[in-house]
């Protein structure tokens, strides 16, 4: 029961993490001036990665735990589910989000900004699915 609750305050943390720079932190990037925008953007990746860091960690072990030592009771389709919706993100961020930041750190670009927004949006909703999931397999 005690990794349940912790995998599910771990999923709630990131959803409302991801819902928060989906709905407050990238759309005022483009209230950045272009000329200051990269060092901006710098910023923002070396101090975002201090929270979101830790949360796909710990998300990672509690997920990997569930699947390879299930608490007894516990249904086994959400914690697919929830391990498929953690791969979702995890994927968005790493074939979406990393190489659109990546972009621009060299430079404002309104359609990279377009798509950031595009795949963040994934990632909010991914990142909630998660969180059903995980009240799903703790009430299981």
């Amino acid at each position: 029961m005690t990794l349940l609750a912790v995998h599910l305050a771990l999923t709630a943390a990131y959803a409302g993490f991801q819902w928060t720079v989906r709905a407050l932190v990238y759309p005022q990037f483009a209230l950045v001036p272009p000329a200051g925008f990269p060092a901006y953007e710098r910023r923002h990746q070396q101090r975002v990665s201090r929270v979101v860091g830790p949360l796909f960690a710990g998300q990672g072990v509690t997920t990997l735990w569930l699947l390879a030592d299930r608490p007894g009771g516990t249904p086994l389709l959400p914690v697919l589910a929830g391990a498929a919706c953690l791969a979702v993100v995890l994927a968005a961020t790493a074939l979406g989000a990393v190489p659109l930041h990546r972009r621009l750190q060299e430079a404002w670009d309104d359609a990279a900004h377009r798509r950031l927004l595009r795949v963040d949006t994934v990632r909010a909703v991914a990142a909630t699915a998660g969180t059903v999931a995980a009240v799903a397999a703790l009430l299981g």
